[in-house]
């Protein structure tokens, strides 16, 4: 399988980057550990000294910036990070699925990246990241069906499946998955991806079994 960024979507979105990696995992309810690391991740955000600051971070802009770069609205198509973060400022917390789910919300949350999570399974064929076309749509994760016209999307050979606001339910992750694709969206360079990939591939190995985990990143 390789992973691309189309081209017009890159002349758009010049610093558009993807820290991505796959691995072996078993996806059970989250640890006592991990669910500890969740917990204290809301607190320190609601400790901080203006807590809603962490909406204006210069990656949450530049999902927005790359947004209307590509017609879309960002403030009703908002990237996950900054919607999982509102979550936590409105006291709801992270969601709780199971531990794969879990450890890229978490780590979405510390990155403020938007973070892609697809079942290898029900991928098929490559994947292109490319801006969403007129009439495109699927349905979300726990949503309805997602305008995708302008919104930058992952597709693979039977179209789109996944994007920065809601990744679709064709390819979601459950506790039946065994192979995963996590990509790390940033659209403000590719300063922070990589050590954002390693974190997340060190928790995918403490809390979901992960066993050859890869890392590749993509400008």
């Amino acid at each position: 399988m390789q992973l691309t960024i189309d081209e017009a979507l890159k002349t758009k979105c010049p610093k558009a980057a993807l820290g991505c990696v796959s691995a072996q995992v078993d996806a059970p309810a989250s640890p006592k550990a991990l669910i500890a690391e969740l917990n204290n991740c809301e607190q320190a955000i609601l400790r901080l000294q203006e807590p809603r600051a962490v909406l204006e971070s210069p990656q949450i802009l530049a999902t927005r910036a790359a947004y209307k770069a590509l017609g879309k609205d960002p403030a009703r198509y908002r990237g996950s990070a900054e919607a999982l973060l509102r979550r936590v400022l409105a006291g709801k917390g992270l969601p709780r699925i199971n531990a794969v789910v879990d450890i890229i919300n978490l780590v979405s949350v510390e990155s403020r990246l938007s973070i892609g999570l697809y079942d290898l399974a029900h991928v098929q064929g490559d994947i292109v990241f490319r801006a969403g076309r007129a009439g495109e749509t699927y349905k979300g994760i726990g949503k309805y069906d997602l305008n995708l016209e302008g919104l930058p999307v992952f597709c693979d050979v039977l179209g789109p499946h996944g994007s920065p606001t809601s990744d679709s339910e064709r390819t979601m992750v459950t506790s039946g998955t065994k192979q995963v694709l996590a990509v790390i969206i940033s659209f403000a360079g590719e300063h922070a991806v990589n050590e954002t990939a390693h974190r997340l591939s060190e928790l995918i190995t403490i809390y979901a079994k992960g066993k050859d985990a890869q890392i590749f990143i993509r400008t």
